[in-house]
């Protein structure tokens, strides 16, 4: 029987093995391991079972069958000395306590005092880039050039597949695809219950909310609640499905609650339409719409040290959405508006008027009426285009404005041009806190904002209301959407279900991949077209 890979793929819950593979084991001679790898690996801790369980207090890990010198183990209860299954079991005497399976190696050998295997054993390996003792089955210590020598090993006997196209890739590539899907794994720890999550979102839900073990289960906030405070695990919810009273129960009780809300690229569709999300965040301070109070991001974004490697990521993922014509919703198609080329140009961004983000993030704002009115007194002498939110264009949320009432202080109103080919046009855009001001900042678009969204105060905007004291700290762009795009949110693969990073999810909704609409997603559709006709209709009865 072939060895699995050291650097291996966790098993996610309904997708085939040979799908989500980052390695196959056996192929051709590689190239030399170097140590630039090798440090990539330790410090990244991926290989092995990193998915695992993470028992603590372990002080001496030991494979099953390996012996352990009596002194070492002398002081030590059975509890603190723990037995790694293996495949080739041979008993010994060693008692101790048996570890869960699969368990992460690198969390517990990180926390021991030794490790005890044979010298080719991943358990060794992994101490020996951690720099953690290792004795053999002959009790004797073994050299750490060894160790070493036999990782370089271990990770030149596989070759690399990249999951999301089956091309072939190095082992820096998969390295780093693994140590994403760690970083997703970690933030998922601890979530004992979900709540208020819709019916049609579930399936992506439990996927986004897999941390290498489980997904925990989806409960009414009343029990999901009840389960979080028995376990002293973290309940996370969707804020805008989850009762007020709900959420001051969970700090009264102490309970940690974990916002689930849509990422920054959502999915092919409007969410409104009944379009599963295709990226989620998961704040465990906050949320990014919230500027009241922190949240992940403003931290994330207030504190990083963004290394080069992760600011050129950035760099290349904007120059592909830009290339791409990708928006939140998906590509962008349409007709362009034409705009007059004698007189400065202003794109007005319209929103959803009951939307969170407007009600903890607008500074005051009263909503699309009040925004035009604050868009007109800074550009008096500016061409405003208004563009309303898709969402309440569709006739799924509240946020319209009749025609005379926009042309009160707007020039023009769009809703058929291609978006983003419009931001760019334009020599300005002004948001309340859309998400439009973050994609025109990343096409180089001067932005001007009357909110204050999670891309405002940071140096890269021209802020009109006032900014919270937690930020301040100027920020390159490529930082902003290091941390927006890369760091803060987690992704869904549409094709293979796999957890993916932005880059992926750009390329799958620039090239058409299936979009996860339904008869439900159908339903919505048709359901918003009628209430836009009654509204519609309404509004010329009334003049």
């Amino acid at each position: 029987m072939t060895a699995l890979p050291f650097l291996r793929s966790p098993p996610f819950p309904g997708i085939a093995p040979a799908t989500a593979a980052v390695s196959v084991a056996g192929g051709e001679a590689h190239a030399p391991v170097s140590d630039k790898l090798l440090d990539m690996v330790a410090m990244a801790r991926v290989g092995s079972s990193f998915w695992g369980h993470r028992p603590e207090s372990v002080t001496l890990v030991v494979r099953e069958g390996v012996a352990v010198p009596q002194p070492l183990l002398e002081g030590l209860s059975r509890d603190e000395i723990g037995i790694v299954r293996g495949a080739n079991v041979r008993r010994s005497g060693v008692s101790g306590r048996l570890l869960p399976s699969p368990c992460d190696p690198w969390a517990i050998i990180a926390a021991a005092r030794s490790v005890h295997a044979e010298p080719e054993d991943e358990l060794a390996i992994i101490a020996g880039l951690l720099g953690i003792p290792v004795l053999g089955a002959d009790l004797q210590p073994i050299a750490p050039h060894i160790l070493r020598d036999n990782a370089r090993r271990a990770i030149a006997a596989a070759n690399y597949r990249d999951c999301f196209s089956g091309r072939p890739i190095g082992a820096e590539q998969a390295v780093t695809q693994l140590a994403d899907w760690r970083r997703y794994f970690e933030g998922n720890r601890g979530i004992a219950a979900a709540s208020g999550m819709a019916f049609w979102k579930r399936d992506a839900i439990r996927r986004f909310l897999w941390d290498g073990l489980g997904s925990p289960p989806l409960l009414s906030a009343e029990r999901g609640l009840r389960l979080a405070g028995k376990t002293g695990g973290t309940l996370a919810v969707w804020p805008s499905r989850v009762a007020q009273a709900d959420m001051e129960r969970a700090r009264q009780e102490g309970v940690p609650v974990a916002k689930v809300e849509d990422g920054f690229l959502r999915s092919k569709g409007l969410g409104a339409a009944l379009h599963p999300p295709g990226s989620v965040v998961i704040d465990r301070s906050g949320i990014y719409y919230d500027a009241r109070f922190p949240s992940d991001l403003e931290t994330l974004l207030a504190t990083h040290d963004f290394s080069a490697e992760l600011e050129q990521r950035a760099a290349r993922l904007r120059a592909l959405i830009r290339a791409s014509g990708v928006t939140k919703y998906g590509t962008d198609t349409g007709r362009m508006i034409d705009l007059p080329a004698e007189c400065r140009t202003v794109l007005a961004i319209g929103q959803v008027e009951d939307d969170l983000s407007v009600a903890f993030g607008g500074a005051g704002c009263a909503g699309n009426l009040d925004l035009l009115r604050r868009v007109r007194v800074a550009e008096p002498d500016a061409h405003i285009i208004y563009r309303p939110h898709p969402d309440v264009q569709a006739g799924l949320r509240r946020g319209h404005l009749s025609d005379t009432a926009i042309l009160d202080h707007a020039d023009a109103i769009d809703t058929g041009s291609p978006l983003m080919a419009l931001v760019q046009a334009v020599d300005e855009v002004h948001v309340l806190s859309s998400l439009t001001g973050f994609e025109a900042l990343m096409r180089g678009r001067p932005v001007t904002v009357h909110g204050m969204p999670f891309y405002a105060g940071w140096g890269l905007t021209r802020d009109l209301a006032p900014s919270t004291h937690r930020r301040g700290r100027v920020l390159t762009l490529d930082q902003l959407v290091a941390g927006a795009l890369i760091l803060y949110p987690r992704y869904l693969d549409p094709v293979t279900r796999l957890p993916c990073g932005p880059e992926v999810m750009v390329e799958r909704l620039a090239s058409g991949a299936p979009s996860s609409g339904s008869w439900l997603s159908r339903m919505r559709t048709l359901q918003g077209k009628l209430q836009r006709f009654m509204t519609l209709s309404a509004e010329y009865l009334h003049g």
